[in-house]
């Protein structure tokens, strides 16, 4: 058996977790592999709505076992609040859910550091979501990091201290910056006591002993392509791999053990935060797209950035990530639409191209658009997509026609059921 991967193709908040939730009855196994409490998946069935940040999509499905890979970092405490909703609802988390050993954990002092460090930068923030993520990744690579196994030793504590007195030298450093340590402890504390609740594992051997046997693992991606630290919009990314190659290094199986690459994009654009946004709309189309979508963070809140979507960056998250199938999201906001846009080229500084450029942050992009007609009809109450309008079957033909990869699922609503599945 091979892993199977489902990620996002543009800056996060493509639709990853409802897709997720539908795929899962075909898996035994949903794994994370990168990224934290930054992620917000949305599913919405049975007339709820839940938003997960750590925990695997899978976790509400039946006899699926869920896993937290090693390319996770854990905060404690959103842990614990997650994991006590899901159980006041009836999910039995404590029988689908087990995390690697070599996941590494946020501390208090990683949240005060990446607070600082974002109000330090002013007028240059990244847009941070604040939760402690990047400075955990950074004591990650500087060989610094507390993992999940080491919340079973006895020493547990001592590194623990050991870590937060040098984060509070470092803090110092951070003029006018006030924090209270002290009252963020205490609820961190709690969440670890809670975490050693659960069966962690060496992640690496489980999976790989589960492809062996025959098990069926789905690993599921966070954020975006475009936020990927070495492939995305650098430096406005996040801190981990977004893409098929995080992976191998998030779970621990080789390349060769990768199999359907499922890419999941919206059928427009939009973004969370600061950084470049080539096809982004500053005028009433762009709010337009906003409300209809309830383009508003499921971690954050904070309104996203929407625009039309962008053919030249779709297809760079294509060839990077190896996509082998994709699913198109939200196709249902468009139908207030009388003419959708499609961006198919770019304008760099004189030169045309389909291209991805090394940076958009500090070159002159203009958008090259092609009109189409929109269908500007009701799409929330199609169970077919034999019975899906015109229109909309034309503008899936043609994306499929300028990304070269079949278009395999198009939602037309937040609810699971709401998933119409095309003859591909």
């Amino acid at each position: 058996m091979k892993v199977d991967v489902l990620l996002g193709l543009q800056w996060g908040d493509e639709g990853k977790g409802k897709i997720v939730d539908v795929l899962t009855p075909e898996y035994d196994y949903i794994a994370r592999f990168q990224g934290g409490p930054n992620a917000g998946h949305t599913l919405e069935f049975d007339q709820k709505k839940f938003v997960l940040h750590t925990i695997p999509s899978g976790i509400f499905r039946d006899n699926v076992l869920n896993v937290i890979g090693n390319g996770v970092v854990i905060d404690p405490v959103v842990l614990k609040i997650e994991i006590e909703k899901l159980i006041a609802v009836g999910v039995p988390v404590k029988d689908r859910l087990i995390f690697s050993k070599k996941a590494h954990l946020i501390l208090p002092s990683h949240r005060l550091l990446d607070a600082a460090s974002e109000t330090a930068k002013g007028k240059n923030k990244i847009g941070s979501t604040l939760k402690g993520i990047g400075p955990t990744y950074m004591d990650k690579t500087g060989r610094n990091g507390l993992r999940v196994g080491d919340v079973f030793e006895a020493d547990f504590k001592v590194k623990y201290d050991a870590l937060v007195e040098k984060h509070v030298g470092i803090l110092k450093h951070f003029e006018g910056f006030d924090f209270n340590l002290a009252e963020l402890e205490g609820p961190w504390m709690e969440g670890i006591e809670f975490l050693r609740e659960f069966i962690a594992v060496d992640s690496e051997h489980y999976i790989n002993k589960a492809l062996k046997s025959g098990k069926s693992v789905l690993a599921e991606g966070a954020q975006g392509t475009m936020l990927d630290i070495d492939f995305g919009t650098y430096p406005f990314v996040t801190s981990s791999n977004t893409i098929t190659a995080g992976t191998c290094t998030g779970l621990g199986v080789p390349p060769t053990k990768i199999g359907k690459v499922i890419g999941i994009f919206k059928a427009y654009c939009t973004r969370v935060g600061s950084g470049p946004f080539p096809t982004e709309l500053l005028d009433e189309v762009g709010e337009k797209i906003r409300q209809e979508g309830r383009e508003f963070g499921s971690t954050t809140g904070r309104p996203r950035r929407c625009g039309w979507i962008d053919i030249p960056q779709l297809k760079y998250a294509i060839m990077i990530n190896g996509v082998s199938e994709l699913s198109m999201m939200k196709a249902d906001i468009l139908s207030v639409f009388d003419t959708i846009r499609i961006c198919t080229h770019y304008n760099v500084n004189g030169t045309i191209t389909d291209e991805f450029p090394f940076s958009i942050c500090d070159q002159s992009i203009e958008p090259i658009y092609r009109d189409i007609p929109g269908w500007n009809c009701d799409l929330t109450a199609l169970h077919s997509y034999d019975n899906a309008p015109l229109e909309l079957k034309q503008y899936v033909s043609l994306l499929e026609e300028l990304l070269e990869v079949p278009i395999t699922i198009v939602s037309v609503g937040p609810d699971r059921s709401q998933t119409l599945k095309t003859k591909h």
